[in-house]
């Protein structure tokens, strides 16, 4: 396969969820997924930057931005669905990893911020048939300099409070 086939597909495929990750910067704030509740450790569950208005928010942008594919190109229907959620929840694992490891909400841990959600993405893709090893892999090593590039522009716009 010519690798600017794979390059747009892996972009294609994974746009949804880059999309449903992105707009809680954009549209959180609210109540907390946790509630402002702690976990058995006495550490808080996902934070204070977790929010039920950012979660449907991202997860509405993402079904959007499926449905404009699922129109344009041949995907399943689950497809508007399953990265969007499967990304978020992804990202709301990555918070819960974090509280654990003690590092406070906005605060970096590397690799897992990067691709959290990515991976949660792919993994809700599962039952849709439609991802393979190398269509994964690209997305995998095309997302930290996307990520990098989009949370450095959201921190020079004033959207997050750290370029990352």
């Amino acid at each position: 396969m010519i690798i600017t086939t794979l390059l747009f597909e892996a972009l294609l495929f994974i746009f949804p969820a880059y999309c449903a990750n992105a707009t809680p910067v954009l549209a959180g704030g609210g109540l907390t997924m946790d509630f402002g509740k702690n976990f058995c450790d006495g550490k808080r569950v996902f934070g204070s930057n977790k929010t039920f208005r950012g979660f449907f928010f991202g997860l509405t942008i993402g079904i959007l931005v499926g449905l404009v594919e699922l129109f344009l190109f041949d995907f399943p229907l689950l497809f508007v669905f399953l990265p969007p959620l499967g990304a978020l929840l992804g990202d709301l694992t990555g918070a819960f990893i974090k509280r654990r490891l003690g590092i406070s909400p906005g605060h970096l841990l590397p690799i897992v911020d990067q691709i959290d959600f990515v991976i949660g993405a792919l993994f809700f893709s599962i039952p849709l048939s439609i991802i393979y090893w190398e269509l994964a892999v690209v997305i995998i090593l095309i997302t930290p300099p996307i990520h990098f590039l989009t949370n450095l522009i959201a921190y020079k716009l004033g959207l997050k409070k750290h370029p990352w």
